[in-house]
């Protein structure tokens, strides 16, 4: 192997650990939002299951907000009691 070869092949190490780094970044940031939009959509199912709907402003697209729906529910009512 001549200085060159290695010149060269140290280079190629540099993009190939600069190019995983860059792999990682990416991987986090999709991982971040996969798992927001996971843990929002659970919030909402949740929210629902509680009696909870989400609210529609005029323009309808739908709020980052929950509203209380009228009627109460009944199994919490239930629990506040006991």
């Amino acid at each position: 192997m001549t200085i060159h070869d290695s010149a060269d092949l140290h280079k190629r190490v540099e993009r190939y650990e600069a190019a995983v780094d860059e792999l990682r970044a990416a991987h986090q940031d999709i991982k971040d939002v996969l798992t927001a939009q996971v843990l929002f959509e659970r919030w909402q199912q949740v929210g629902g299951e509680l009696g909870f709907s989400v609210a529609q402003p005029p323009n309808g697209q739908p709020q980052q907000g929950m509203t209380v729906v009228s009627h109460p529910v009944p199994e919490m009512a239930d629990s506040w009691a006991s």
